[in-house]
């Protein structure tokens, strides 16, 4: 690594030649000026990485300094040196976006220390990272080979995503996220098998012996805190994965602490038709067909699949003689959001509001059709950031924000996830065959038995409008595609985020609990 050039900026330069020639004999390139106006014109001709600057200096002040110096080069890191701890100094700095603050008289140390944390930080903290997931990589292996329950899934998916955010947010190195995505996919081949092994069970089987999943989120979440007494504001992100939870929630916990973090198990298919329906009307797809049949469309109608979700929710609540007024919304954007945030003292008497956000499951849409975003979400690293970026300037967070000033808890989740797809696998069907590449229905499929989980629709608990109608599901990072025209559509549609069969990406999904930070 090429050390970094440094400038020392004090008008008692020449007492500090220990400390230069110090700096010197570690690599580091550096220049000195023992006023002001000599170390901006520096500034305008050398790229410098890091200034120290010796706050009292006569003429042109060290704070005088730094703004001028911010006003050219305003990502230079700077270090102010002074006598002074007066607090007004220290504030001024800071205010003047000074990076850090030593006290003299200084060490060699402490530079050392100053230039490390400013500079070479990312890099230390990502080395050690790469050092860590070394070590832990034959431990997870071990334990992918020992999985018996979901509980276990859950917590090695968390482990999982933990070093996909640590490696791929700081790591140069790819080679180590090479090794972390082969033993991802190695994860996602066993989850498959354990998947398609219990799932029927859990489905027909006793609810103790089965993971929380849509349909069960009312009933055991929601419903007994209602019953408490407390308010509940129900928010609903389309697509979100666990990973892009974990990119948001530093900025959510500043507002909101924790009161429980789960995964729950997505439905199958993975796709919104059925797990958020599911989770709005607190029963399966195939209950929901056969009770409110007016409130299901089938994949064959022309009809948005979604349109019944504030009826269904109502439906449930009567079910369960829950006789609380609640409101509903959908959003698509930040002004239909902020209309939530102008609203909410007139839904702020409800014991539910429930609000579904669209932006990341748009996002992976727009990253299907659009070339720009699949420039700017090339890799998995590269589509947490962006979540993330989206998150911070959306009216979510602010609806988050002025949430926290009331006594509403929050139930924060999402009806999905998805995966990135790279491996395309042949299937025909009659032309009124649904579009998902992730699972296909309808009658007459045409499929390899090896590469897809072709199980019996009813004992899923999925409607079907035809007696020969029939699921499949991709698992792992395949997808579905057509044998006519079958290069260009492999090309268009692999590295694509999708979403409708299994994978722990789109079945292990976030299911938090939250409670203001101002609750007494």
């Amino acid at each position: 690594m090429n050390k970094a050039k440094i400038l020392w900026v004090d008008d008692e330069i020449d007492f500090l030649k220990v400390h230069i020639l110090f700096l010197t004999g570690k690599g580091y390139d550096v220049e000195t000026a023992n006023n002001g106006i000599d170390a901006i014109e520096f500034v305008k001709s050398t790229n410098f990485d890091i200034i120290f600057l010796d706050e009292n200096m006569p003429g042109l002040s060290g704070l005088d300094t730094l703004k001028e110096i911010k006003k050219i080069r305003p990502e230079i890191p700077c270090v102010m040196i002074t006598k002074n701890e007066g607090e007004d100094i220290m504030d001024e700095a800071v205010g003047s976006n000074v990076s850090d603050y030593l006290i003299k008289p200084v060490n060699p140390n402490q530079i050392l220390l100053s230039i490390k944390k400013n500079l070479e930080n990312k890099r230390l903290v990502s080395q050690k990272n790469i050092d860590d997931y070394r070590s832990e990589f034959q431990k997870l292996n071990t334990e992918l080979g020992f999985i018996n329950n979901f509980e276990d899934w859950t917590k090695i998916y968390k482990q999982l995503v933990d070093w996909e955010i640590k490696l791929g947010g700081l790591s140069s190195d790819k080679t180590m996220t090479e090794i972390l995505a082969i033993q991802k996919d190695d994860a996602n081949k066993e989850f498959c098998k354990y998947f398609e092994k219990n799932y029927e069970k859990w489905l027909n089987g006793n609810r103790e012996n089965r993971p929380i999943m849509q349909h069960d989120v009312f009933k055991e979440r929601i419903l007994p805190l209602i019953q408490k007494g407390e308010k509940v504001f129900w928010i609903v992100i389309d697509n979100l994965r666990y990973d892009h939870w974990k990119m948001i929630q530093p900025q959510i916990l500043q507002y909101y602490k924790i009161e429980q973090e789960e995964l729950m198990y997505s439905i199958i298919p993975t796709a919104t038709q059925y797990a958020r329906n599911a989770m709005f009307a607190g029963l399966m797809p195939l209950t929901i067909a056969k009770n409110y049949p007016d409130l299901w469309t089938y994949e064959d109608e022309l009809h948005s699949k979604n349109n019944n979700e504030e009826q269904l929710i109502q439906t449930m609540l009567n079910r369960f003689r829950c006789n609380e007024k609640f409101f509903y919304t959908k959003i698509f954007n930040n002004k239909e959001g902020q209309k939530i945030i102008d609203n909410l003292k007139s839904i702020n008497q409800n014991k539910l509001n429930v609000a579904v956000y669209n932006f990341v499951d748009m996002m992976s849409h727009a990253h299907t059709d659009l070339p720009m975003m699949r420039e700017l979400a090339d890799d998995e690293a590269s589509y947490r950031d962006i979540t993330k970026t989206w998150f911070e300037h959306s009216s979510l967070y602010e609806l988050i924000k002025a949430l926290s000033e009331t006594d509403y808890k929050i139930i924060f989740t999402t009806d999905h996830g998805n995966i990135k797809v790279n491996n395309a696998i042949k299937v025909t069907g009659e032309k009124n065959i649904n579009s998902n590449l992730r699972y296909k229905q309808g009658r007459d499929l045409q499929y390899n038995e090896k590469e897809v989980f072709a199980p019996n629709a009813i004992n899923l608990m999925l409607p079907t409008p035809n007696v020969s109608t029939k699921y499949i599901f991709a698992r792992k990072r395949d997808f579905m595609a057509y044998p006519n025209n079958y290069n260009h559509y492999v090309k268009y549609y692999k590295n694509t985020f999708q979403h409708g069969g299994i994978s722990i990406e789109e079945n292990l999904i976030p299911l938090i609990t939250l409670t203001p930070k101002n609750t007494k």
